[in-house]
């Protein structure tokens, strides 16, 4: 049998079952299917590898693989020195079971993703007389493995396993029938599609990387003749960014589609609409150095009113706006887990913040309490280098007559509307408490409101928006 050895991990997907997704031709790749990772040292084989790997793939060959042609199809294998053997950065050579003699269906070629193209033509690469398709993928891109497998659907890579019952390959995620339930449905048994959308430059990428972290497929810029197909064949929650350079994007078609498609499909649907302030997205695209994509030569300002124009309609159906102009990317990953929770997170989850109303209200606040009337420890020269986090501020401010009083009626009214959030179906409640300069009263009301939350069994988090501020010494007064 005529064989070559390549510079390549493989993998090998266990049929449909495995991809979650159906063929888009007719024919079909009989048993398991193997991709070809190629790229030079360094190019992430092995990382990509091994996502794929965690997501229910097969370990055929790391790094290089063995390639040999039988009955006219491309067989891969591992070198028997490195076979069922993996090298994983900081944790060393990991050992796996291995599959042998798969057959290619996919060559991918690792490549910077500054030169993948938008719309590539088809591509098809020849290895020992045998034409596979191409494609060209970065191996870091956190959609990548979803392209992936949307790459070998569309090779007709949709059969049955043909692994026995002991080889079925099963990702940390997963779980059987038998128990009852789905390691990928969300929210009582029902999938979450997430739609992605908003500004450019405004962190819709950054959304879609933290909700697959927190347990999404997502997929960024699918062209939207294949949302359904998508959408149809899978078991996990599926988070999908859309934006002005998606393939086929037109308000009025999305809008359409949601309700002809979406709407009444099994899903639990959420349109997302990440935003930001004009003069923030210009200064943003100005330290980048990047072209605004509606711009076309003109100033980047124009591109962003064009864009604003355009996406009004999605903004106005949007059942979230975030805004990110002063969020910190650990402040949109809170915001994001409170909203889109997996399942396990049972009720509402309150997030507590404090900030200074000289750099503006929070946007995502839902309440906002105002304790610039409280005596400001900025005035006392001991006080001043400290923060509310430090007991004698805390002390200092609990001396406010005025304080427990109000404490007192603030936890009253949370009681008595939070039954109703929750009675409205809310997932995250945001709760803001602002003073001057956001480092010594509302620091200090934050930390004893998330205390108390606790004691009511409640789930909290904690942010300090601008504690961590470098202060002009401006005082903090009322």
């Amino acid at each position: 049998m005529k064989r070559e050895l390549v510079h390549a991990s493989c993998v090998a997907f266990p049929s449909g079952g495995g991809l979650g997704i159906a063929p888009a031709t007719g024919g079909a790749l009989s048993g398991p299917v193997a991709v070809l990772l190629r790229g030079p040292s360094g190019a992430g084989k092995s990382d990509l590898a091994l996502r794929l790997i965690d997501q229910g793939a097969r370990l055929v060959a790391d790094d290089q693989t063995e390639l040999g042609l039988a009955d006219g199809a491309l067989l891969a294998r591992a070198p028997q020195t490195i076979q069922g053997k993996m090298e994983v950065r900081g944790l060393g050579i990991a050992e796996l079971r291995p599959l042998s003699d798969v057959p290619v269906g996919l060559v991918v070629d690792l490549v910077d993703g500054r030169s993948v193209e938008r719309m590539p033509a088809s591509n098809s690469c020849t290895i020992l007389d045998v034409r596979l398709p191409l494609v060209r993928f970065d191996p870091f891109e956190a959609s990548t493995p979803a392209k992936l497998r949307l790459a070998l659907a569309g090779c007709g890579a949709a059969v049955d396993t043909g692994l026995d019952a002991d080889d079925e390959p099963q990702s940390p995620a997963a779980s059987t029938e038998e128990d009852g339930e789905d390691g990928e449905e969300e929210m009582g048994g029902q999938r979450a599609l997430v739609l992605v959308t908003g500004m450019s430059g405004a962190g819709r990428s950054t959304a879609l990387s933290i909700l697959e972290d927190l347990g999404y497929e997502s997929i960024d810029n699918l062209p939207l003749d294949l949302l359904q197909p998508l959408i149809a064949g899978g078991r996990r929650s599926v988070a999908l960014g859309i934006d002005i350079r998606t393939r086929g994007f037109a308000v009025a078609p999305l809008l359409a589609q949601l309700d002809r498609d979406l709407n009444g499909a099994g899903l639990r649907l959420t349109l997302l609409f990440v935003d930001c302030d004009d003069t923030i997205l210009g200064r943003r695209y100005t330290e980048t150095r990047r072209r605004h994509p509606l711009a076309r030569g003109r100033p980047v300002t124009d591109g962003i009113a064009a864009e604003r124009t355009l996406l009004s309609p999605l903004r106005a159906r949007a059942d979230l706006v975030i805004d990110t102009s002063a969020l910190a990317p650990a402040e949109l990953r809170h915001i994001l887990a409170g909203h889109f929770k997996q399942q396990g997170a049972d009720g509402m989850a309150v997030c507590v913040t404090s900030f200074a109303y000289r750099n503006g209200l929070p946007r995502e606040a839902d309440l906002v309490f105002d304790v610039r009337f409280l005596q400001n420890p900025h005035y006392e020269p001991e006080l001043r280098p400290l923060t509310g986090r430090d007991e004698a501020v805390d002390r200092f401010i609990a001396a406010d007559p005025r304080l427990e009083p109000f404490f007192a009626k603030l936890t009253d009214l949370l009681t008595s509307v939070l039954p109703d959030y929750r009675g409205e179906g809310k997932t995250y409640l945001t709760i803001a408490l602002g003073c001057t300069g956001g480092r010594h009263r509302s620091v200090a009301i934050a930390e004893r409101l998330a205390a108390w939350f606790a004691t009511q069994g409640e789930r909290v988090t904690l942010l300090h928006r601008d504690l961590e501020e470098v202060h002009s010494g401006r005082p903090e007064g009322p």
